[in-house]
């Protein structure tokens, strides 16, 4: 990083940090208003379910309750496939999910919803609600619903990127294709080629604040939402597609946001709870339990991977194959893309051939988890290239070095890379202490690397100039992970301020021009360069003011630290104006001191990161004891480099879980059996060592800082790392997610069978 920075790559307070620490911060369910109503979700018992008929009656007969609603009140919409955060989504499957339509699709499916004056009335109402199913049968495992006679979900789904098309309907969405050079001949100059097969099971993103919002509707039509989420804007698109209400009536403010990891990029409660708002002229107030949160909200998928790769005896890989197939939920749109292109996207390599696969079973419809698709590629992908290296006798870091990826390569689903900092990143960790440092008796080393795009689009922001001269930087993404302060930062460097001076603010939907969803790490570099655009915009109004102050030219002044100084000495002798000098007189120059950006940011730099990982297992438990853990990556320029630290060590926790524990576990009714933090085992505090970071900054050329978004690549390298270092460990190779006590245990007992007498 440049010393030239007075403020990026320092570490202040955050903005919002005394509010969280001293429990002032409102998070989603701490939203409340005068006589407001308690809305509850009646949902399917059932996994696969055709709803004959509905009676609502005797709920809405009950006193206390006064509405109910169902599928019927909500107008069915077209066949129209829109952006959601880092997924796709279709208008007609979103109305589906938000209440159950034809079928119930997975248990846990909302079916009605009732708003009453209390909580137990509410519940009360529920359980007076008549559903006639006609229970059907239900199928759980992609591979399963995949086969010819799975039960089929959607009788109109006929599979994309097919041609012919097929003529019946199936469980299989859309198929998709990425070649890059011939990989058959590819495969003939190959010395040596590994093949093998893995599985992923779904996991949650595991956020500790549930689903809640709260919906007011007035008389005049207006509606407000207060809501959990990571794009108000993104609330209030669906909002007035799924209830045919103009944008411009809709008005959504983000509460803080108690975790969200991409799982908050969906809707499931604020249509409902609007529309019993519209219903009852009254607020309408909804909060998810830990249940509904696991039973009805959006997992990551899981899925299946074929990897087949081949190298030359010396370590160059001449060519690679991945078929991909992933469990989508029960609605198309899983992640399939991004898992496609992010397999073999950290090398360089000239033949490569990718298919994938969406697929409809009877689950949660999934939602996007950091870097969506792109842990399950990479956990096949990097296992595979452990067991390469271990084939050629080579290093894993010297054979990654020797594929890299780098500038210019292209990739197999089109674009060619800029500057990318893959090869600086693997260098970092071979010369790192932990790497150089021998492995511990009883332990072993595992090592994988992970890639993510980051993203841009769309973004507005403003800058205003108070009348003591501090400035209000206002954007319209929430903060999920640190951008007040890598907002605040740009903004303090651009000014030539104090941070202190700088007071970052995120505004509703009618206060800030459109902002695209919190995701993709897209904030500090999109909306990052919205709001230093926003402040040059208010330094060349500063510099007007100067030159009136002045009565120069504004081509005579520059605005250097700070201040507005005169370009030269024969503009004339003239003090510096500081911020505080030029708003005092604001009103004698023209007014208040404001300034504004919006844009379509291009030019998002991808990011790579290397884990090493050292741990040990207990072979008669199958316990994994982590010892040491290194996250390495490059992380263009590290804005607020603790924050960057935090974001690399909350992947590498939640990547840990994917490999050891996490995952949905159904039972023979396609019933969800973990649906809790009791028995859904995430990683605890004490199941970790402290993880260490390594930030390479190479600075994005396409970003005035450098910025490259941080907070996707994190969770990608885990699940191979410690895959890679399980197999060393115990000679044993698991192919499938979770390496939980048992599963791990039964392997090992496997390859090791024991005398009856032990």
């Amino acid at each position: 990083m440049s010393n030239s920075y007075k403020w990026i790559g320092t570490r202040p307070n955050r903005p919002d940090g005394a509010d969280k620490v001293t429990g002032r911060a409102r998070f989603g369910a701490d939203f409340n208003m005068p006589g407001q109503l308690i809305g509850k979700v009646l949902r399917s018992p059932h996994a696969h379910a055709r709803i004959r008929s509905i009676d609502t009656s005797a709920a809405a007969a009950l006193p206390g309750v006064k509405a109910v609603v169902t599928a019927q009140d909500f107008p069915d919409q077209p066949n129209v496939v829109v952006p959601t955060g880092e997924m796709q989504v279709n208008l007609r499957d979103v109305t589906r999910n938000v209440m159950a339509r034809e079928k119930a699709l997975y248990e846990g499916h909302a079916v009605a919803a009732v708003a009453a004056t209390t909580e137990a009335v509410a519940r009360q109402a529920l359980a007076l609600i008549k559903v006639d199913y006609e229970v059907l049968p239900h199928v759980i495992d992609v591979e399963a619903a995949m086969k010819d006679d799975a039960p089929v979900l959607h009788d109109h789904l006929i599979t994309e990127g097919v041609k012919p098309a097929p003529e019946r309907a199936s469980n299989i969405a859309k198929r998709m294709d990425n070649v890059k050079g011939d990989v058959e001949a590819g495969f003939r100059q190959a010395e040596v080629v590994i093949e093998r097969r893995y599985a992923t099971q779904p996991v949650h993103q595991g956020y500790i604040e549930p689903h809640a919002t709260l919906a007011s509707a007035a008389e005049d039509g207006q509606v407000q939402i207060w809501s959990t989420t990571q794009g108000h804007f993104q609330v209030r698109g669906f909002c007035s597609r799924l209830l045919g209400v103009e944008a411009s009536q809709i008005r959504v403010t983000p509460s803080e946001i108690g975790g969200g990891f991409g799982g908050k990029t969906v809707v499931y409660l604020e249509p409902v709870a609007m529309r019993l708002s519209q219903k009852t002229g009254k607020p309408v107030k909804m909060v998810m339990s830990r249940e509904e949160v696991f039973r009805a909200s959006g997992p990551a998928p899981g899925g299946t991977v074929s990897v087949k790769i081949g190298a030359r005896r010396d370590g160059r890989i001449v060519a690679a194959e991945c078929t991909v197939a992933l469990q989508a939920g029960a609605f198309p749109g899983s992640p399939l893309g991004p898992a496609c292109w992010t397999s073999f996207a950290c090398y360089d390599i000239d033949n490569i051939k990718v298919v994938g696969f969406d697929v409809v079973s009877n689950r949660p419809k999934v939602a996007a988890y950091r870097a969506p698709g792109a842990p399950i590629s990479a956990w096949a992908v990097e296992s595979t290239l452990d067991i390469l290296a271990q084939e050629l006798g080579m290093d894993p870091i010297d054979l990654r070095l020797k594929n890299a990826a780098k500038k210019g390569t292209k990739t197999s689903y089109g674009p060619t890379f800029d500057t990318i900092g893959f090869i600086e990143t693997l260098e970092a960790v071979k010369s790192s202490a932990h790497y150089r440092s021998p492995v511990k008796p009883g332990m072993a080393r595992g090592v994988a690397a992970g890639f993510w795009f980051n993203v841009g689009a769309d973004s507005s922001a403003a800058a205003h100039v108070a009348e003591d001269g501090t400035v209000t930087v206002i954007s319209g993404n929430p903060d999920i992970g640190g951008s007040r302060a890598s907002l605040a930062l740009m903004a303090a460097e651009e000014l030539g301020v104090d941070y202190d001076k700088v007071r970052p603010v995120i505004a509703d939907t009618s206060s800030i021009g459109f902002n695209f969803v919190t995701g993709g790490s897209r904030v500090t570099f999109a909306t990052g360069l919205a709001v230093v655009n926003s402040v040059k915009d208010m330094i060349r109004e500063l510099k007007v003011r100067a030159a009136k102050t002045w009565k120069v030219d504004p081509e005579a002044v520059v605005w250097e630290n700070g201040h507005a100084r005169p370009a030269g000495s024969n503009v004339g002798e003239f003090e510096p104006l500081s911020l505080a000098d030029l708003a005092a007189s604001a009103g004698r120059t023209g007014g208040p001191i404001n300034g504004h950006a919006q844009l379509n940011a291009q030019g998002a730099g991808p990011g790579f990161g290397v884990h090493v990982v050292d741990l040990a297992v207990d072979r008669d438990t199958g316990v994994v004891t982590i010892d040491r853990y290194t996250a390495a990556q490059d992380v263009g320029t590290a804005i607020h480099p603790s924050y960057v630290e935090g974001q690399l060590q909350g992947g590498v926790v939640q990547g840990v879980g994917w490999a050891l524990n996490e995952e949905y576990i159904y039972n023979a009714k396609g019933k969800l059996d973990n649906p809790g933090f009791l028995d859904y085992r995430m990683p605890v505090a004490s199941d970790l060592p402290m993880i260490e970071t390594i930030l390479v900054e190479v600075p994005n050329p396409h970003h005035p800082y450098g910025v490259r978004g941080v907070g996707e690549v994190p969770i990608v390298p885990p699940l191979a790392a410690v895959g890679n270092a399980v197999a060393r460990a115990t000679g044993v190779r698991m192919t499938d997610l979770p390496m939980s006590p048992p599963r791990l245990s039964a392997a090992l007992d496997a390859a090791t069978p024991r005398m009856a007498a032990e």
